[in-house]
């Protein structure tokens, strides 16, 4: 029997003590007292009444513990823990232990399934598949872990100690689940590791289990001189995708800013990501073009009164081709529309003078200038002293624990409000985060939890 189904069971009888006991308790003392000091004297009425009252008193009990069910702690389609008592429970043994370990997998094609062979069979695949995953770990010797339906087609797991200890476990578990079939139907899976070395917060943990199941299902796995002709041919072909992510003015609420993510894909549709193209892009001197094809396909589809982030390299904004391409996209100047870019570096660049230059050229053509990772990068203070800017986005190391680094952040942000200078804080991630940044007085806000990239 599986960890949620004995939680539910032990849920369940010290539910029923802590109701009935008490209740019976004092039914019992009550008839008991009254028919021992007044045996002679009682009526049949009483005899009638002790009954019924204990009859009631055994319903009542009953319809209080059915009620008391209205918060499930086992989902009943895949007979794991709810996606409520999952996260309850998570978060007070990621509290509890020194290092935990968390486990996603997922029903890639439920979507396909639940098309092709009804809902009911999709639910059915649910079940096997979580009843597999969980006999197999107990084949390992593992007994007491956690496993919770988390949405749709995803299940999370959770074990005492580091990753490295289960690492070989999950490979041969997705390996052995290649071909796994029920009634004739296949089942698709994927899954992600981590654990709380990269975080003790359980929705960073989440977030990147998520991303990294992401990047394994589009990624490329490929020698690093087939990954170069592939960023290599993307460029030359154009071939790439955007995402936006909305950012928030704090104090309303409203959608001021959307920053554009970019992805380049190959041939064959697969997306390429920029901690693996970048490098590449670097090597080959490809930053200049990499910037004009994103910028050029921004300002095509930009709308009226719309504001556009896009991370640039200061290496394009330094370079004359970049400003004259610039130029011959927009005419004289942009009109109705805001495009800012976003930049950080790691090493000074000493002709500040230069700099300057650079980017008031490009503000008098109608774009402004973010300057990004501040508090982290040495750059970033020289920057904020010495660059003519318009906003600053802080690192976000800092978001992470906001509460713990918040009279860092305070201190910056009072620097730059005073060099008139807006402020953005990313990677948001919770309401109490977010009541932390408006009291913080802070200009602009994202993350996750307050818009996903579209």
């Amino acid at each position: 029997m599986l960890l949620p189904q004995l939680k539910e069971r032990e849920y369940r009888f010290k539910l029923a003590l802590r109701i009935g006991l008490p209740i019976f308790g004092l039914i019992l003392a009550l008839i008991s007292h009254t028919f021992i000091t007044t045996y002679d004297t009682l009526e049949v009425s009483f005899y009638v009444e002790s009954a019924m009252l204990l009859i009631v008193s055994i319903y009542f009990t009953f319809y209080i513990i059915y009620r008391g069910f209205n918060k499930n702690i086992i989902d009943r389609v895949t007979n794991t823990f709810s996606n409520e008592y999952l996260m309850e429970h998570l978060k007070k043994e990621i509290k509890n232990s020194k290092i935990y370990t968390l486990i996603l997998f997922s029903v890639d094609n439920l979507y396909d399934i639940n098309s092709m062979y009804t809902y009911k069979n999709g639910n059915k695949v649910l079940l096997e598949v979580a009843k597999w995953v969980g006999e197999y770990f107990e084949s390992k010797g593992i007994d007491d872990f956690v496993i919770g339906h988390l949405k749709s087609g995803d299940f999370l797991l959770g074990f005492e100690g580091s990753d490295a200890k289960y690492k070989t476990m999950l490979e041969i578990m997705c390996i052995k689940m290649s071909d796994f079939k029920v009634d004739d139907i296949e089942v698709k899976i994927s899954s992600a590791i981590v654990d709380t070395s990269y975080s003790k917060d359980l929705e960073y943990l989440l977030e990147h289990l998520f991303e990294m199941q992401k990047q394994k299902s589009t990624q490329i796995d490929l020698d690093p001189s087939e990954l170069e002709l592939l960023v290599i041919d993307s460029i030359k072909s154009k071939s790439f995708v955007m995402g936006f992510q909305d950012v928030f003015e704090t104090k309303t609420d409203k959608i001021v800013i959307k920053e554009c993510f970019v992805k380049l894909k190959s041939k064959e549709e697969k997306l390429l990501y920029p901690k693996s193209y970048m490098k590449v892009i670097q090597k080959y001197g490809l930053v200049v073009e990499y910037d004009l094809m994103v910028l050029s396909s921004i300002i095509k589809s930009i709308k009226k009164d719309e504001t556009i982030a896009i991370n640039v390299s200061p290496i394009s904004l330094r370079n004359p081709i970049f400003l004259s391409s610039i130029k011959e996209m927009i005419g004289k100047k942009l009109e109705d529309k805001r495009v800012l870019f976003i930049i950080s570096e790691q090493e000074y660049y000493s002709n500040i003078s230069r700099f300057n230059h650079i980017l008031n050229s490009l503000r008098e053509l109608g774009f402004f200038i973010v300057l990004d990772r501040l508090g982290s990068l040495h750059t970033s203070f020289l920057y904020l002293r010495d660059l003519d800017i318009d906003m600053v986005r802080f690192d976000a190391f800092y978001t992470k624990d906001f509460n713990k680094h918040r009279y860092i952040v305070d201190g910056l942000n009072e620097m730059a409000h005073k060099k008139g200078l807006k402020t953005w804080i990313k990677m948001v991630q919770d309401k109490e985060t977010k009541e932390l940044v408006i009291k913080s007085d802070i200009d602009y806000i994202q993350g996750n939890f307050l818009a996903s990239i579209k």
